[in-house]
Parts: structure tokens; C-alpha cells; sequence
């Protein structure tokens, strides 16, 4: 049910994913570059200790320049020793101790370069491969969303829509919602967009099926009360279902504890006397009817009339399908409206026509005044544009969903239910 319009959503959310999340990898400085940087730092750190290590080579130790020396020249040194007065004999031994210290300072000096080169490395180690406080490599320190990340997107979410039979000016609300939702939202990482944007989708079909409707439990507890029966009247052009619905929604009440009754005011079509006697024959609810060509609003005087003498809380009645172009049915269904006066007018719809089922169900609107709709064949329609769109444009709710061929399969619509249905996992 609804699979395009979920694939087109989702194609939507993994798009606007994928562009922001490419847009920012090719803004922040790559990592093999910032690992080459490091191997840089590294060997420019490493220059200087090389020459420090050739320096120690050339710099004669101590114990090896006394190695060094020769037996004889100890000999001759130590002969004439007694010869070389003490401050000169100081002065000679004084420069071994200058080359000891020196050599003692330079080692120090390595061993000191060693540890910058540690504390080198180790920063430039830290600067390749930069962790978040969640421990995944960071995706961006605060990237913020911008017309220009989402705009080519929305457009192609825009045409998407409008070829899954969605009114324009509901996708365009869609659209236009999501916008203002993700543009200067601020995100840490990858997975923030796609969070983001299915939210602000949830948001904008929310806001687009949400209508205030009637609430006919309540009413029909108040017609049991009162004793003056709810009084709906189905409309709708041919073929969209709504002997059938009127069929289903009888066995919905009666299984509520209510007694419903059947008002067969469809007098013009062959055979629609039959198949609705048939329906209410098999739900086991009371029908009324007369001979085919009868006045359709003298049919449903009578099973208003029928239902407060047996203390019925429940009338439906059922109306010739028409175009919406057609006058003189139009004005025969203006006619029973003002002889019984429902409470509620439902207008049937097919889901599977999806924009012309909103364009009828806004001229039955303009001629008689629709409360609410009954979308029929719902489980058959893979767009879920008419679904989508036909409360929003005319500011009526979607009260039952026709889901199959069984009386039972026929669902009270909930807004909640339907962006499951779209967004859902």
C-alpha cells in the first residue's frame, strides 16, 4: 500500500543524505593529505638530530683520544712531566675536560631532540586521524544546511510527487515545509541528515492530513440517546465503490451494537435496487426501498421515518453515482439533502484515480457541502497521491479506508497510521 510514494520519500531522505555529506567531505581537508603533512613535520623534525648524530661521530670521546695515545708518548709525557710546570700540565689535561663536557652536553642535547621528535610524531598522529566523543571519526565540527545543499533535491521531491498523483499544492506545502524545517539546522554527523530530514517530512504529511472531521462514534452515542437517528448521505460518481461502502460500514456498526438501516435511494441505475438489497441482506440490517425510477427523496423520508419509529440510531442512504457535471442528478441529490437534512455528507472516492478523485470530491463540495471521505480500493493503490492530497484540498477528513473485498475490510483512517505507512521502516 502506498509503495511508490514511500520509495519516492525515501530516495528524497537518502538524496539530500548523500549530497550534504559529499558537499562537506569535499570541503574538509582529506586525510591521506593530512598524513602527508605529518610525514613532513616528521622529517623535518628528523633533520636536525641527523646531523646531531654525525656531530657525536666527529667529536673524539674522551676514553678513546686516551686510548688513542701511544705507550711512548706516555713515556715521553710522563718523563717530562717533572720538566712542564703545573699550570701548563693543567692547561693540557684541561682540554679533555672541555671535550668531555662538551660531549656530556650534546648528548644531552639528542637525547632532548629524541623526545621532541616523539612528541612530534605523536601530534601529528593525533591530527590524522581526529575522533570525536563518540569515538566515530568526526563528520563535521557544525555544518549547517543551506538553500543552496537542498534546493536541486526538493525540486526533483517536488516532480516526484506530483507524478505519484499528489495535488500540486500539496506538494508544494511538502516541499516548501521541509525547507523551512532543515535550512540553517545545524548537524555533527552523517547520520543527523537523514534523521533531520525524515522528521521534517513526518512533519510536513502531518500537518497536510490533519483536518478537523467529524466524530461519528460520538454522534451515533448521541442519536442511541436522543432517539433521532443519524441521518449520512453517500455521494460520489459511478463506480467508485459506494454500495459496497455503505455495505461495509453497516457491518461496522453492527458489530459497535448499533442497528443501522439502508435507505436504497439509488432509483436510476439498472440493478443498484438488487445489489444493495443483497449487501444488506448479507450484514443483516433493515433496507428500504421502492420501485426502480422512484422519487430517490421519498425513499430516504421513509427510512428516516422507519428508524425513529423502531428506534434505529443509524441511516444510510445511498445515492445514484453522478458526474460531477451532471446537472439534473446534481439537483436531485440537492433534493434529498433538504428533505431528510443529514447531519453528514461522505463523499466516496476512488483511491486508484488518484488527482481526478480530488477534483470530484471539491465539486461535490461546492454543490452540496461534503463532512468527510471514504477513500475505497486504498490496499490497490501503490501512488497514495489521492490519499495524500483530497482531505487537504477541500479541508475535509478521511474518515474509512476501503482496504479489500470483505465487509470487514474497512479501516478508520488515522494520520499517524498513514505517515507510518509512507515513512515507515
Amino acid at each position: 500500500m502506498f509503495e511508490s510514494l514511500k520509495k519516492k520519500f525515501s530516495g528524497a531522505i537518502e538524496k539530500i543524505s548523500d549530497k550534504i555529506s559529499e558537499e562537506e567531505d569535499a570541503a574538509s581537508p582529506e586525510k591521506p593529505t593530512s598524513d602527508a603533512k605529518g610525514a613532513t613535520t616528521s622529517k623535518k623534525t628528523e633533520t636536525p638530530i641527523a646531523t646531531d648524530e654525525t656531530t657525536e661521530l666527529k667529536i673524539p670521546r674522551t676514553s678513546d683520544n686516551i686510548e688513542a695515545v701511544p705507550k711512548k708518548a706516555d713515556k715521553n709525557l710522563e718523563d717530562s712531566s717533572e720538566a712542564v710546570p703545573e699550570s701548563k700540565k693543567s692547561s693540557q689535561f684541561s682540554i679533555f675536560r672541555r671535550k668531555s663536557k662538551d660531549e656530556k652536553t650534546e648528548e644531552e642535547q639528542v637525547t632532548l631532540d629524541d623526545k621532541v621528535k616523539e612528541k612530534t610524531d605523536s601530534k601529528s598522529s593525533e591530527e590524522a586521524t581526529p575522533e570525536d566523543n563518540t569515538g566515530f571519526l568526526s563528520f563535521a565540527t557544525h555544518k549547517t544546511i543551506s538553500d543552496k545543499d537542498i534546493d536541486d533535491l526538493l525540486f526533483e521531491l517536488e516532480l516526484a510527487l506530483l507524478e505519484g498523483d499528489v495535488a500540486l499544492e500539496v506538494a508544494e506545502q511538502i516541499v516548501n515545509s521541509v525547507k523551512d524545517d532543515l535550512v540553517g539546522r545545524k548537524i555533527r554527523r552523517r547520520s543527523d541528515v537523514a534523521e533531520f530530514t525524515r522528521e521534517a517530512l513526518k512533519r510536513a504529511i502531518s500537518e497536510i492530513l490533519i483536518v478537523e472531521g467529524p466524530d461519528i462514534k460520538s454522534m451515533v452515542q448521541n442519536a442511541r440517546k436522543t432517539g433521532e437517528p443519524l441521518k449520512i448521505m453517500f455521494v460520489g460518481v459511478n463506480g467508485t465503490g459506494k454500495t459496497t461502502t455503505i455495505s461495509k460500514i453497516a457491518d461496522h456498526y453492527v458489530k459497535e451494537g448499533y442497528t443501522p438501516v439502508i435507505a436504497a435511494s439509488d432509483t436510476f441505475r439498472a440493478g443498484a435496487i438488487e445489489q444493495i438489497s443483497h449487501h444488506a441482506e448479507k450484514v443483516g440490517v433493515k433496507i428500504i426501498r421502492h420501485q426502480k425510477g422512484a422519487d430517490p427523496a421519498a425513499v430516504a423520508y421513509d427510512a428516516v421515518e422507519h428508524a425513529r419509529a423502531q428506534k434505529k440510531e443509524l441511516v444510510l442512504i445511498d445515492t445514484a453515482g453522478r458526474m460531477q457535471t451532471n446537472v439534473n442528478l446534481m439537483d436531485e441529490m440537492k433534493k434529498i439533502q433538504r428533505v431528510v437534512k443529514p447531519e453528514l455528507v461522505i463523499f466516496v472516492g476512488d483511491a486508484l484515480t488518484g488527482n481526478d478523485a480530488v477534483d470530484q470530491a471539491r465539486k461535490f463540495d461546492e454543490a452540496v457541502g461534503v463532512d468527510g471521505i471514504v477513500l475505497t480500493k486504498a490496499d490497490a493503490d501503490a501512488k497514495g497521491g489521492s490519499a495524500l492530497s483530497i482531505g487537504h484540498v477541500i479541508n475535509k477528513s478521511i474518515i474509512f479506508l476501503g482496504v479489500g473485498q470483505s465487509y470487514e475490510d474497512i479501516i478508520e483512517f488515522k494520520p499517524a497510521w498513514m505517515v507510518e505507512q509512507v515513512l515507515g521502516d
